[in-house]
């Protein structure tokens, strides 16, 4: 029965705006729970709903879709395998890999993350919790409809004037970008060579976090401190990628651990990690206050406690993702005289995060990925020349 619900819909409906959704795994039970969590939804509509990935492959050939929720561990084509050939049937496509929360399974979706995946969701142990799950439906729904909105974005109008610290972007790659109907403005005036960099990043974010972190880390001395949105293996997995992919001693932060030059520390998984003075040395302390912008960790109260330690000397880097963690952070960071960059729409898989800084006046650069850590390390040497 791997694919007799193929062709839930029969083929694209003239009319029909509903964002479009394959979901593929072995299980016909669990298929037909995501569905119904889907649909409970009006804008998104499950079109075809398979047991494996040649089955889903075939499907393509039928349907047009937004986002494929790929399972991993499946007969005949399993989740990694079929990825590559689904991208490649349909460019453009976002695939959300979809696994049990094992360090197995975590490994195998950042090894999908790197091949094109747009992101991931753990799926509850069980299928009585499945059922119940109200975090996972709401996680799942506002993904599928934050990969597939970006795809469809329609015009906005440009918004009024900037206020009088900010100006209208003319960065590169910043190009007029809008989000929730405002325009990128930036700061005027130069940037402060930062003491410490803190990084922000959410759906898509490991993979910008390995190319970000690959061109700067190694030659940029002082302590990194990144707050993912993901679970707890993911973080630890991601922070021994992270290490391999830059050389520089990275892991998850550490309750009471000492912050020092030369090394990342990742916020782990179900903890948001925030910085606090003890004397004369900074510290991490790790805590389960209650989740912001529904994310624990998160990424406004690491700024928070940052801004209040640094000042003019923490510089904030917002990369993709979906929402608007950070924005308020940011705002503290930009009260206390320190800077933000944020990553542009071109190259970000969902421009929230950083779309929300962006429009905000918050931000002294707009960039893509690729220019985000050369500038970083211009600013460093211009000031120790």
């Amino acid at each position: 029965m791997q694919d007799v619900d193929a062709a839930r819909s029969g083929g694209d409906q003239s009319g029909d705006d509903r964002f479009r959704v394959m979901v593929v795994d072995d299980s016909a039970v669990i298929r037909g729970l995501l569905t119904r969590s889907l649909e409970a939804d009006n804008s998104i509509k499950v079109v075809a709903s398979v047991g494996n990935g040649e089955a889903a492959l075939k499907a393509l050939d039928r349907q047009t879709v937004d986002v494929i929720i790929l399972d991993i561990e499946m007969p005949v084509m399993d989740g990694l395998t079929a990825l590559p050939k689904l991208l490649a049937a349909q460019p453009g496509v976002h695939v959300v890999m979809a696994s049990a929360l094992t360090r197995k399974n975590a490994e195998v979706s950042l090894r999908a993350l790197q091949a094109g995946a747009a992101d991931y969701v753990t799926k509850p142990s069980s299928r009585s919790e499945l059922t119940s799950a109200d975090t996972f439906q709401r996680e799942l729904t506002a993904k599928v409809k934050a990969l597939a909105g970006a795809n469809r974005k329609a015009p906005a109008p440009r918004s009024e004037a900037a206020a009088p610290a900010v100006e209208a972007a003319a960065a590169p790659g910043a190009g007029g970008n809008l989000y929730g109907g405002r325009q990128v403005v930036l700061r005027k005036g130069p940037m402060v060579c930062p003491r410490i960099i803190a990084i922000g990043s959410s759906t898509g974010g490991p993979q910008a976090l390995l190319e970000l972190l690959g061109n700067m880390a190694a030659s940029v001395k002082v302590p990194i401190l990144i707050t993912q949105h993901m679970p707890a293996t993911f973080t630890t997995l991601l922070a021994e990628h992270i290490g391999r992919a830059t050389g520089v001693p990275t892991q998850e932060g550490v309750d009471g651990e000492v912050v020092q030059p030369g090394r990342i520390y990742l916020a782990p998984g179900d903890y948001h990690m925030v910085v606090e003075r003890d004397g004369t040395v900074d510290r991490i302390k790790l805590n389960q206050n209650p989740p912001e912008n529904f994310c624990r960790p998160a990424v406004d109260p690491m700024l928070r406690s940052m801004a209040s330690l640094y000042g003019s000397g923490l510089l904030t880097i917002i990369l993709t993702g979906m929402g608007s963690d950070g924005q308020k952070g940011s705002e503290k960071v930009v009260e206390a005289g320190g800077s933000v960059i944020a990553q542009d729409e071109a190259t970000s898989v969902v421009w929230g995060m950083p779309g929300a800084v962006a429009t905000s006046g918050l931000c002294s650069e707009v960039l893509p990925l690729k220019e985000i850590g050369p500038q970083v390390r211009k600013l460093i040497m211009r000031s120790a020349a």
